[in-house]
C-alpha cells in the first residue's frame, strides 16, 4: 500500500529540499558500523548519505521499483557497496528485516501514512535495544513547496505521541531543520 499523498518530484527538485549530511548530523547519526533501515528510501537521498558514514549495511526500502532502482544505481556510482535495496510494501507487510537487527531507523517524510503507529512499531521491532529512530517531516505550513496536505501532515506533538506509544524514549523532542522540516529522535529501551 503506497502511503497517501506521497508522490515524488523530479530527483533534482527533491534533493534541493535537504542537506542530507546536515540532517543526519542533527539527528545523531552514529558514524560507525551501524546497520540502518531507510523506510521509503525514494531516490536514496538519506540512505546514500548514511552509507557514506557507516560501514554497516544500509537497507533502502521502498514500494516503487523506480525508487529502489534509482537508489541502487546511485549507490553503484558512489561505490557505496553497503547499500541493499529492498522492493517491498513495508506499510502492509513490514520490512522483512529480522527482529533487533538494526541500529538506526530513518522514517523521513512518511508519518502522514494512514497508520503511522504501525510504521513506528515496525521500526521498534527491527531496532536493537538502544537503537535509534530518527523522524523528519514537513513543517505544518501551507507555504512549503511540497509535502502532504495539511489535513494529514503531522505536527511534532503528533510524532512525539506516536513514538511514545510505540515504546520509544524521546531523546530529542524537536530539531529545526530549515527551511521546511523538523526532526525528532527516539531510542528503543
Amino acid at each position: 500500500m503506497k502511503v497517501r499523498d506521497s508522490g515524488m518530484p523530479e530527483e533534482a527538485t527533491w534533493e534541493a529540499f535537504f542537506d542530507a549530511d546536515d540532517v543526519l548530523e542533527a539527528l545523531g547519526f552514529p558514524n560507525s558500523d551501524a546497520a540502518v533501515a531507510d523506510f521509503g528510501c525514494g531516490y536514496g537521498t538519506f540512505a546514500l548519505a548514511a552509507a557514506l558514514r557507516t560501514t554497516g549495511t544500509v537497507y533502502a526500502i521502498d514500494i516503487e521499483a523506480a525508487m529502489t532502482e534509482a537508489t541502487a544505481a546511485r549507490a553503484a556510482d558512489l561505490g557505496a557497496g553497503n547499500v541493499r535495496t529492498i522492493l517491498r510494501d513495508f506499510v502492509a507487510e513490514g520490512t522483512g528485516l529480522p527482529d533487533g537487527s538494526i541500529d538506526y531507523a530513518m522514517l523521513f517524510n512518511i508519518l502522514h501514512a494512514e497508520s503511522p503507529g504501525r510504521l513506528l512499531s515496525e521500526a521498534f521491532r527491527v531496532l536493537r535495544p538502544g537503537g535509534t529512530v530518527a523522524v523528519i517531516h514537513w513543517i505544518h505550513d501551507a507555504a512549503t513547496p511540497r509535502g502532504p496536505d495539511l489535513s494529514i501532515r503531522p505536527r511534532p506533538e503528533d510524532c512525539r505521541r506516536w513514538m511514545k506509544k510505540a515504546g520509544f524514549e524521546l531523546l530529542v523532542r524537536h530539531v529545526s531543520l530549515p527551511p521546511y522540516h523538523f526532526g525528532l529522535v527516539g531510542r528503543k529501551p
